[in-house]
């Protein structure tokens, strides 16, 4: 399996932006056969890579991400990037993911802290993972390339932006190879935070992702756990088809097309679509990069 670094190093040799998906088992439920055909209808897109995250909700069912991140590349012939959170987390436990990882071919992982579980206390003490930066490190020192979380307009625990850029740097500095942005909905948020970070010295790729809105409910849940902020031209939308989901789904969809062509005309390092398991998203997006610019290999 290609490693994504290899793969930024060949698309920057090529002029051009590396695309990729991200998929997800939702708590856990989505199962193998459903993961195969939402990934034989995202392969003809031609992605770069397929991430595939941890279960949801802090359900802890790796062993899904695993196995489906090792179908994707079995089956279709694709890099694929597993998700692995260390909330929780002890030298035991890392261990065991760690061996599954390997056992199923898996060479690039995406190190998350994870989400807090409620009542829940942190692991405390030698043998513990507190922070992503300690799960990047024992991942890099197995050998994987190993990527990790970026956040444009902070974390949502973290409200210094500029410790939030020292954070990214320490990621960097135990052995990130690529970075992954979390979801945002002004691109003026994502191009502040790239200048702060490579004056901070992030020398490695700072990939883009992008979370079209469906509805009403789904933007009101992200906006609460990941303290995005909502531009004036959204909010606007919210209100025009308050009473027409479809049209909202939409306009939604149309929405991340534009973010995702803007951002590839300032140069990002690479672009990708949390395609919530819809492949007419990943689809719609695509589309409107090879409409904006011929040079993105979709």
């Amino acid at each position: 399996m290609k490693t994504i670094s290899s793969l930024y190093d060949a698309a920057r040799a090529e002029g051009r932006q590396p695309v990729s998906f991200e998929i997800f088992p939702p708590k856990g439920d989505l199962t193998l056969e459903s993961a195969h055909e939402v990934a034989a209808r995202l392969a003809p897109l031609l992605p770069d890579f397929i991430s595939v995250t941890y279960s949801a909700g802090g359900s802890g069912n790796g062993r899904a991400t695993a196995d489906i991140a090792a179908m994707i590349h079995d089956d279709f012939d694709l890099p694929t990037v597993a998700h692995l959170t260390c909330m929780g987390a002890t030298e035991e436990s890392l261990a065991v993911a760690v061996d599954d990882l390997k056992r199923k071919g898996i060479v690039n992982v995406l190190a998350l802290r994870g989400d807090r579980v409620p009542g829940a206390a942190p692991c405390e003490g030698p043998g513990s993972f507190r922070f992503a930066k300690d799960l990047i490190m024992r991942l890099s020192d197995e050998g994987f390339c190993v990527g990790a979380a970026a956040y444009p307009e902070g974390h949502i625990e973290c409200t210094d932006f500029r410790a939030s850029v020292a954070h990214l740097r320490q990621k960097q500095d135990a052995g990130a190879c690529f970075f992954v942005t979390q979801l945002f909905f002004d691109n003026a948020y994502f191009y502040r935070f790239r200048e702060a970070a490579r004056a901070s010295g992030i020398e490695v790729p700072l990939a883009c992702g992008i979370m079209p809105f469906l509805g009403k409910a789904q933007i009101q849940r992200m906006v609460f756990m990941c303290g995005a902020s909502l531009p004036s031209g959204i909010i606007k939308l919210l209100a025009k088809y308050e009473d027409d989901p479809a049209s909202l789904r939409a306009a939604g969809i149309e929405y991340a097309c534009e973010q995702l062509a803007d951002l590839q005309e300032n140069g990002v390092d690479g672009l990708h679509v949390y395609t919530m398991n819809q492949p007419d998203i990943a689809r719609a997006c695509t589309d409107a990069l090879r409409a904006s610019w011929s040079g993105v290999r979709l």
